[in-house]
């Protein structure tokens, strides 16, 4: 099994022949650091998934002032902004290249064309959905319960490279924190 059929099966839960057939439908692509794979404003046309390098998912705040990081994805992660892939809406979010990164990515039109290739396809798109939305659910109810510290400390335990790869303040904004707060707690809980 190749790297992309992994990431396929492991996303959606393709089994078999279709597994072959979809992974076919995603295409290597390289993206240059500090590239954008989409603006706000933008239409999604693609889903990626990470190969090698690193992404930042931001947005301006209400008042058009200050950027604040949605999310950071790193290899094995899937990289798009779904509302405007799915329902064809401008996009809220850029999605920017922190480093130089290889995805493979699928466009909108072979990724509608897979019910073709997979009998259930609309079930296994709704648990991949699904996961989508218990991540944020728990991202959402992280941010609302834990501690700065406890944050810190979930980051350290399922993402620890970012930690030396992305710059502070964007990992600050992502776990809901000034980047002030964010130095005192990683100083305090290093030493």
């Amino acid at each position: 099994m190749n790297e992309i059929e992994h990431y396929v099966q492991t996303y959606f839960g393709i089994q078999g022949n279709g597994l072959e057939k979809v992974s076919h439908s995603f295409t290597p692509a390289a993206v240059k650091k500090n590239d954008y794979i989409i603006k706000e404003g933008q239409y999604g046309v693609s889903l990626s998934f990470v190969k090698e390098g690193i992404f930042r998912l931001f947005a301006l705040d209400k008042n058009g002032n200050k950027e604040v990081t949605q999310w950071i994805a790193t290899k094995g992660m899937f990289l798009t902004d779904l509302s405007s892939l799915i329902f064809n809406a401008p996009s809220r979010f850029n999605i920017q290249a922190l480093t130089d990164c290889e995805v493979y990515k699928i466009s909108k039109e072979d990724y509608l064309k897979i019910n073709k290739h997979i009998p259930n396809w609309m079930e296994l798109e709704k648990l991949f959905i699904a996961k989508c939305f218990i991540t944020l659910e728990n991202r959402v109810f992280n941010q609302i319960s834990m501690t700065a510290e406890e944050k810190y400390l979930e980051l350290l335990d399922q993402n620890p490279e970012i930690l030396n790869l992305v710059p502070l303040q964007y990992i600050a904004s992502m776990l809901g924190m000034t980047p002030e707060t964010f130095s005192r707690v990683r100083k305090k809980l290093s030493s």
